[in-house]
């Protein structure tokens, strides 16, 4: 069953997406050639429990960490720890919390240094992917126009979609319906309602869309080892167009 949210579950939800962007960007800032991904990871908890929030992905079906960070061929759900960050690595950050009972999720792929043009191209492509599925979020359009808005561009500039993870409805739980893949034909699924809030994560590869789950059980990597990155925006479909819930304030 989809929830929709009233407007001052909208607020509260902006409130707690607000607090992701803005720890994000604190963790993008700080991403340099010689720190390691745990030192990343305690930094995010540190800023989380300062808010007055908690990590929503620490203990979620036995995840041992408060971010997902996933380096160059890692799609999703890299676990943090002593792997030092460097030059020329592309790095995906994914960061949930929840703050007075209602959940943030966003993710961005940051580039360390100087990358090659193809990983530039990766990340670029990534990140316009999921504004041109934003701009389908729209109410009276259906759900798949959004994943075939993704899958189309992306497609468009060579590079594939993951089919195996997906991006999914949120509000007092950290994954509510529905599920929304990156992919699909137009005019199929739900049709689109105000008060619908939605984390879109498109997940590119440079090369095939295939994955495999590396020995922790955690870690997503590509199957042929070509580079991927991540983007997600937590938005609220309103009367007046797609709302960005997750966006990082002036």
């Amino acid at each position: 069953m989809i929830i929709l949210k009233n407007k001052e579950e909208i607020e509260l939800l902006r409130k707690s997406n607000h607090l992701v962007a803005k720890i994000l960007n604190e963790l993008a800032l700080n991403i340099r050639p010689g720190i390691t991904t745990k030192e990343l990871d305690l930094m995010a908890e540190r800023l989380i429990k300062k808010n007055n929030a908690k990590p929503a992905f620490k203990g979620y079906r036995g995840y041992p960490a408060c971010t997902c960070i996933s380096i160059n061929e890692q799609v999703v759900h890299g676990i943090p720890g002593p792997t030092i960050i460097k030059e020329g690595d592309i790095v995906s950050i994914d960061l949930g919390l929840v703050l007075d009972g209602y959940f943030g999720d966003s993710a961005i792929t940051v580039p360390v240094g100087k990358i090659d043009s193809e990983a530039e191209k990766l990340i670029n492509v990534t990140r316009e992917a999921l504004f041109k599925g934003i701009e389908k979020a729209k109410v009276g359009n259906r759900l798949f126009d959004i994943s075939h808005a993704v899958q189309m561009w992306v497609e468009k500039h060579g590079f594939s979609v993951v089919r195996d993870f997906v991006g999914h409805g949120i509000g007092k739980s950290l994954h509510e319906e529905p599920q929304i893949p990156n992919f699909g034909k137009p005019n199929q699924g739900v049709r689109l309602k105000e008060g619908m809030v939605l984390a879109l994560e498109p997940m590119v590869n440079a090369g095939t869309y295939k994955i495999k789950i590396k020995e922790d059980g955690w870690t997503a990597v590509t199957q042929d080892g070509k580079l991927s990155a991540h983007f997600e925006h937590t938005i609220a479909i309103s009367e007046n167009g797609p709302d960005i819930l997750s966006l990082l304030q002036e």
